[in-house]
């Protein structure tokens, strides 16, 4: 049995720890073990060491984290037919059992048994990775692992909210994005590319509300203090939707207030408490929608917008020994896009 190198979790308001550990290895028929090529880092890691998730969890300490994962096939079990060993892949977050009610709809993300490297079991700081035949897409020949891996959680994520508020968007509607950073920058060019409704986005870093001009929003509002009055305006008095990438800071309750009568707020970056009174959700009949990932078909659609160039990603890569200032610029804002860890 040989080792890896790992990054883990060793204790919660403790800084992670480069571990030596086995490689997994296939013993069941539809395991798949992956070599990494490219690990995102992902504010939920933050959150996940400030305590936030061990309780929803259960993980045993210390465990590997990591949940946005590409890299080649390595190992395939006995039943795996649809990858071979060798094959460019992306891997779904969640590793499912395909049975329940949640995953014959095509709903997997609430997969009954369903578990979740890098949240509740090992996942991909690492060298190797295993998931199941379930959780990986081939990747189209034109994408490389390190340059897709976000895609896998962020992207995912970016796309299944984009999509939800694209199936009631029309070409008179407006649609605000708070956010223009790892997360925002993918939803942007996701509802570009699937949604005909104008485009307006909300940041308050200058840069990334430019890089947003650049990759596809129609108007864009530097988050200065006058921002809801400014999105008001620029609405005619409110969005039909609102999708907030941030969930922290006091997005939540300037995101509900930029809505118009009948708005849906969408919930993807998160870290605070919405409070809205009652007799503001009933009398304006808005909508509030959580959001969590996305199925493993949202992953298949996604990365065909990506093979077609619809969707890309910016990237700064890391080697996996540097895991430390990776977190530290994405926790001191220092990121436009995504990091990757490479091993």
């Amino acid at each position: 049995m040989s080792g890896m190198r790992a990054v883990q979790v060793v204790g919660y308001g403790e800084d992670l720890r480069m571990s030596e550990v086995p490689v997994p290895e296939v013993d069941g028929p539809f395991d798949v073990v992956v070599k990494i090529g490219g690990a995102g880092v992902c504010r939920t890691d933050l959150h996940i060491l400030e305590g936030q998730w061990a309780e929803k969890s259960g993980v045993e300490l210390p465990y590997t984290i990591g949940h946005e994962n590409a890299g080649w096939v390595h190992a395939v079990g006995a039943a795996v037919t649809n990858v071979a060993e060798g094959d460019k892949v992306i891997v779904h977050p969640l590793i499912t059992c395909g049975l329940c009610r949640a995953c014959r709809s095509g709903d997997d993300v609430h997969c009954e048994h369903g578990k979740f490297p890098g949240i509740d079991t090992d996942g991909g700081y690492a060298e190797y990775l295993k998931t199941s035949a379930r959780s990986v897409v081939k990747l189209d020949g034109r994408l490389e692992p390190a340059d897709v891996a976000a895609f896998a959680d962020a992207g995912l994520t970016a796309y299944h909210a984009a999509a939800k508020a694209a199936r009631r968007l029309t070409p008179r509607d407006r649609c605000v994005v708070i956010g223009a950073g790892g997360l925002g920058h993918i939803g942007v060019q996701v509802l570009k590319a699937i949604s005909p409704a104008e485009l307006i986005v909300v940041d308050r870093n200058p840069d990334a509300v430019k890089l947003a001009s650049g990759i596809g929003a129609d108007r864009g509002v530097v988050a200065d203090g006058d921002h809801v009055a400014e999105v008001l305006d620029l609405t005619g008095g409110g969005a039909e939707v609102v999708v907030d990438f941030v969930g922290e800071g006091g997005t939540t309750a300037e995101g509900v207030r930029m809505l118009r009568e009948a708005g849906d707020y969408h919930v993807v970056g998160y870290g605070e408490n919405i409070d809205v009174p009652t007799i503001d959700i009933i009398s304006a009949e808005i909508n509030i929608i959580g959001n969590l990932v996305g199925s493993y078909n949202d992953l298949c659609d996604l990365m065909a917008l990506a093979a077609r160039g619809a969707v890309t990603l910016h990237t700064r890569k890391y080697a996996l020994d540097d895991f430390q200032s990776a977190i530290d610029d994405l926790d001191a804002g220092r990121i436009r896009g995504r990091a990757i860890l490479t091993p």
